[in-house]
């Protein structure tokens, strides 16, 4: 492999995994104070407890997309042997799971059904 693609991709993978960090920890922030305000104007709790739900999700799902990119960055170009392959497969399966569970949470049908027309 070239020399400088290790270093590169290493720096990539530090970005990706902060930019993944980062989104969650902001919608979560976002989210609570928007919460906040909303209850402060006396709206209802159950739409207010559904909306953060929902963009809390959201956020998780942005989230683990960014931090699964990293971490096949990483295995495939610094760390590739079958010990990091193997970690990667579980890693990936185990957010996907997280990735499709989330999605049933909020949207209430599975990715790949198709959206229902109003």
């Amino acid at each position: 492999m070239l020399e400088f693609v290790k270093p590169f991709a290493e720096v990539c993978v530090a970005l990706i995994e902060i930019l993944g960090v980062s989104v969650i920890t902001l919608i979560a922030i976002h989210s609570v104070l928007r919460a906040c305000f909303k209850l402060l104007r006396k709206e209802e709790t159950d739409v207010v407890v559904q909306e953060i739900r929902q963009r809390l999700g959201n956020g998780i799902l942005i989230s683990l997309e960014l931090l699964i990119a990293a971490d096949i960055i990483n295995t495939v170009t610094v760390k590739f042997n079958l010990e990091t392959v193997s970690i990667l497969c579980i890693v990936v399966l185990i957010r996907t799971f997280l990735s499709f569970t989330l999605e049933v949470e909020l949207t209430g049908k599975w990715p790949w059904q198709e959206k229902k027309t109003q």
